[in-house]
């Protein structure tokens, strides 16, 4: 039996990294972001190379979720990078088919690299915090207890920490995911020449850069209205 390892994160965060970690494993294999075509077309929302991420994945939410769920992977363990805020279309209820973690940043952190990476002001639509927490609560609501880590905890001591993601996820722990080869990954999502350019010069986390204080005043009043569902996430932190 497959076990399927579904991350949901909030964008500009860890998550390639992450994704990129697992695939070192021999008995993994990786999916970058199933629902972003979907995402794209249902929310109409403008981002960097729509019309080719739009051409090259499935659009159709019933593809996806069955692919996710019911698809033959031929490993034991198959991972999803998925961004919380893609989660439109598509019936919450899919994280009940899944082993779930979340992954989440700081959103002063956060923030600021989103709109770099967008090109304008970003929305709490865009943020994904408000569907991290309600997949937080969904989990809640099944009788499991959520599995939360921040990105800044693995990039502090990533060995520590994925040892405990592994461990609260029912999985054995593999030294291979602190490392990876430089350059792109077959298994890079299309955007990947847009957003992934500098993690491919990298082949492993790197050390935590310095918390910044302060935001541009046109995220003041989104980061204010993040900063409590960033809270809530932290209360199911596995360190």
């Amino acid at each position: 039996m497959t076990t399927i390892v579904n991350m949901w994160a909030s964008p500009r965060n860890i998550s390639t990294a992450m994704m990129y970690a697992w695939a070192q494993r021999d008995d993994t294999t990786v999916w970058d972001e199933p629902m972003y075509g979907n995402y794209l077309v249902v929310s109409g929302v403008d981002h960097p190379m729509r019309d080719e991420i739009v051409e090259a994945m499935p659009t159709d939410a019933h593809e996806i979720v069955e692919t996710m769920t019911r698809g033959r992977w031929g490993t034991p363990i198959v991972f999803y990078k998925n961004m919380a805020h893609h989660l439109v279309g598509i019936d919450i209820g899919i994280v009940d088919a899944m082993d779930n973690f979340l992954l989440t940043r700081d959103p002063s952190e956060m923030l600021p690299s989103l709109a770099r990476g967008l090109g304008r002001t970003p929305t709490m639509a865009d943020s994904g915090y408000d569907l991290q927490v309600q997949i937080v609560e969904r989990i809640i609501a099944s009788g499991r207890r959520p599995v939360v880590v921040d990105s800044r905890n693995v990039l502090d001591d990533p060995e520590h920490v994925l040892r405990e993601l592994c461990d609260a996820l029912g999985v054995p722990f593999d030294p291979v995911m602190l490392s990876w080869p430089a350059g792109p990954k077959p298994y890079d999502g299309v955007w990947g020449e847009h957003w992934y350019t500098r993690l491919h010069a990298t082949t492993g986390f790197e050390p935590t850069p310095a918390r910044p204080t302060t935001v541009s005043d046109d995220l003041v009043a989104l980061r204010d209205r993040c900063v409590p569902l960033y809270e809530r996430l932290l209360e199911f932190s596995i360190v």
